[in-house]
C-alpha cells in the first residue's frame, strides 16, 4: 500500500510541503504547486500506511492516536496546517467518494432518539470530571467565549459570553421562568439566577454534570432559584418566559432541526424569548469528519444557517435577531489548549497517552476548523410574538453595558 499512498499524496498536496518517511525507512517530500506551511511525518507501519491509502479521513487521527503516525522535527500543529487547507482543495479520491456517501447517508442515519442521545451525550461529557477542570475556565463554560477585546482572558471571554446572550434574553424583571436545554456544569444558569434573579430550571442528559451542577447550586446558596434535572428536552410539556442554549443544537441531528423548533414553540409562553447559540458552517450543508464524529461527539453535526432557518420558517416562529461569531471559539480553543498542555501530565496520570494524544488533535483540529475550514458559531434570538422584544437593538446594549459595569465592581472590589 506504500506505492498507493504514495500516489495519493502526489495528488493531494498542493499548498506547501509534506515530507513522509514509511515505515521502510525511505523518505518522499511532496511539494504542492502553491506556498504554504512545510512539515513532516513518520509513518511507523505497513497497517498504517494501508488505513491511510483507504480512509485517510479517519486513519489519521486513529493512528496517531494510536503513536503509529508521528510528526518528525515539528508539531502536529505544524502537519494539520500542511494537510486541513489541501482537504479543504480536495484531491483524494477515496476521501472524495466516501465523503459524498457520508453527505448523502446524513438524512438516512437513524434519528436521535432519547436513548440515542443519551448515549451520546454520555460518550463525552460524562468522563472524569477533573479532566474539564484541567483546561476549561472556572465556570466551566465548555462553548465558545466572547472575546470583545484580544487581551481578555479565558475567565473574562467567558463571563462576556454569559452577559452577551442574557443580554439578547431581555431579562427585564426578576423572576422569569428561564429553561436551559443543555445546561452543562450549570455555569450559565447559575448567572441568570444570581445576577439578573431568574428562576432557572436546567436540563442535561450527563449524568457527571448534573451531579457538578446541582452540588454548585446548593454551594452558592441558589438552590431556591435553580434547580437541574436529567430530562431531554423532548419530554418537558411546560412553557417558560426564557430560552436559552448552548451548545447542544449541534447535537440535534438534521432530521430533527423542525421538531426541535417546534418543541421550543411549544415550550415558549406566547411573549417568550428564546437564544439558541450553535457552532455553525459559512459555506452552506456539509459532514462531520469521521473521526470526530467516532471518537469525540458521535451524532454530533455543525448545521449551516441555511438548513436552520429553513426548518425554523416552517415553525412560524419568528426569528428576530441573527448574529456571527468568526473567530471568537478559535481563540477560546487556543486557550484550551495552552491550558491542556500546561497540565499534560495530570490529564496522562487520570488517562493514558493514547487518550492525551486523541483530545490533543481534537482541540487542535477544532481550532483550525474555525481558522482555516469555514466555521463560525451563531447566535439566533427566536419568539413566538412579534412583538416579543423591542424594535431596535438598543435594549439589548444597554442591558449588557450595565452588567459589564456590575461585573467590573465586582472584580475590583
Amino acid at each position: 500500500m506504500k506505492s498507493v499512498l504514495d500516489a495519493l499524496l502526489r495528488r493531494f498536496i498542493y499548498f506547501g510541503s509534506l515530507t513522509v518517511t514509511y515505515s521502510d525507512g525511505t523518505t518522499r517530500q511532496y511539494q504542492g504547486e502553491k506556498p504554504g506551511r512545510e512539515a513532516a511525518l513518520r509513518i511507523l507501519t505497513p497497517a498504517a500506511e494501508r488505513a491511510l491509502a483507504l480512509k485517510p479521513a479517519l486513519a489519521f487521527g486513529e493512528e496517531y492516536m494510536n503513536g503509529t503516525v508521528v510528526p518528525e522535527d515539528c508539531s502536529l500543529e505544524d502537519v494539520l496546517w500542511v494537510v486541513i487547507p489541501n482537504v479543504e482543495r480536495g484531491g483524494l479520491l477515496s476521501e472524495d467518494i466516501s465523503g459524498r456517501l457520508r453527505y448523502v447517508s446524513r438524512v438516512l442515519r437513524p434519528l436521535n432518539s432519547l436513548r440515542r442521545s443519551r448515549s451520546n451525550v454520555a460518550h463525552h461529557y460524562d468522563l472524569n470530571g477533573s479532566l474539564y477542570e484541567l483546561f476549561l475556565d472556572r465556570d466551566r463554560q465548555y462553548s465558545c467565549a466572547y472575546f470583545e477585546h484580544d487581551d481578555m482572558s479565558l475567565d473574562e471571554a467567558q463571563v462576556a459570553k454569559k452577559r452577551h446572550i442574557a443580554a439578547k434574553l431581555n431579562l427585564d424583571r426578576p423572576g422569569l421562568e428561564v429553561l436551559d436545554i443543555g445546561c452543562g456544569w450549570g455555569g450559565m444558569a447559575l448567572t441568570l439566577a444570581r445576577d439578573h434573579g431568574a428562576k432557572v430550571t436546567g436540563i442535561t442528559l450527563s449524568v457527571e454534570q448534573l451531579q457538578v451542577a446541582r452540588r454548585r447550586a446548593r454551594d452558592e446558596g441558589l438552590d431556591h432559584l435553580v434547580s437541574f434535572e436529567l430530562l431531554d428536552y423532548r419530554t418537558l410539556e411546560r412553557q417558560f418566559d426564557r430560552i436559552v442554549s448552548v451548545g447542544m443544537f449541534e447535537h440535534v441531528g438534521v432530521r430533527q432541526y423542525e421538531t426541535y423548533f417546534n418543541h421550543l414553540k411549544r415550550l415558549l409562553k406566547p411573549d417568550g424569548v428564546a437564544v439558541i447559540h450553535s457552532i455553525g458552517r459559512m459555506d452552506g450543508p456539509g459532514m462531520t469528519n469521521p473521526w470526530i464524529s467516532k471518537y469525540i461527539f458521535p451524532g454530533g453535526y455543525s448545521p449551516a444557517l441555511s438548513e436552520t432557518l429553513s426548518a425554523l420558517e416552517q415553525t412560524g416562529l419568528w426569528l428576530t435577531d441573527c448574529e456571527i461569531w468568526r473567530l471568537h471559539y478559535a481563540k477560546t480553543l487556543a486557550h484550551w489548549r495552552r491550558r491542556f498542555d500546561t497540565n499534560r501530565e495530570k490529564i496522562r496520570a487520570l488517562y493514558d497517552d493514547r487518550f492525551v494524544r486523541m483530545f490533543e488533535l481534537y482541540l487542535l483540529a477544532s481550532e483550525l476548523a474555525f481558522r482555516i475550514q469555514g466555521h463560525m458559531n451563531f447566535q439566533l434570538q427566536i419568539t413566538r410574538g412579534i412583538e416579543a422584544v423591542p424594535l431596535t437593538r438598543d435594549y439589548m446594549f444597554e442591558a449588557e453595558n450595565a452588567q459589564r459595569a456590575k461585573d467590573e465592581a465586582k472584580q475590583a472590589s
